[in-house]
């Protein structure tokens, strides 16, 4: 076993925390997971943990599954959830298409961020995008105006990570 292997789970990670406890889409959920992964994110909020053993899941995330940790947050219990991240030091920023939405190439993420996703084709319920400090939003150019999930979601992940980012471990 390599030392990056025996030593990975001990690496730090980035203070970014996405709630997808809105996405439904197993696909998308598992690719949300590998890209949560890829930049060592401290957490994937999923509605339910089982959704981690789909078949759909497991083929979007590949292996990544067995590396990024994954929390539970039922969505019923989501608004008291972003209330308790808050309590906790974090911000909650919604990724969403909204006309007052800060666009993401001026987004200023605080380092200990919630992204909070919406559901595939509607996006946020009013309530949850209340619940959050503020709001981001992609801008786009073309005729359809809205991204996938998680292309949204890799895209915000990225901005986040160009402000906050760490030096890499090693690949060997």
């Amino acid at each position: 076993m390599t030392s990056l292997r025996r030593d990975y789970q001990n690496l730090p990670r980035h203070s970014l925390v996405v709630c997808a406890a809105l996405v439904e889409n197993p696909m998308n959920l598992g690719m949300l997971c590998r890209t949560a992964e890829a930049f060592r994110l401290e957490a994937l909020v999923l509605r339910d943990l089982t959704l981690a053993s789909d078949r759909t899941f497991r083929q979007g995330a590949v292996a990544t599954y067995q590396w990024q940790p994954l929390w539970e947050c039922p969505t019923p219990a989501l608004l008291q959830w972003l209330a308790e991240r808050r309590d906790q030091g974090y911000s909650p920023i919604a990724l969403d298409l909204q006309p007052n939405a800060m666009p993401l190439s001026q987004m200023q993420f605080a380092q200990r961020t919630v992204l909070v996703l919406g559901r595939e084709l509607t996006g946020l319920p009013a309530e949850v995008s209340a619940a959050c400090d503020q709001t981001v939003a992609i801008s786009q150019y073309g005729m359809v105006p809205s991204l996938n999930v998680q292309t949204a979601a890799a895209l915000a992940i990225y901005a986040y990570i160009c402000q906050w980012g760490m030096a890499p471990p090693p690949l060997k």
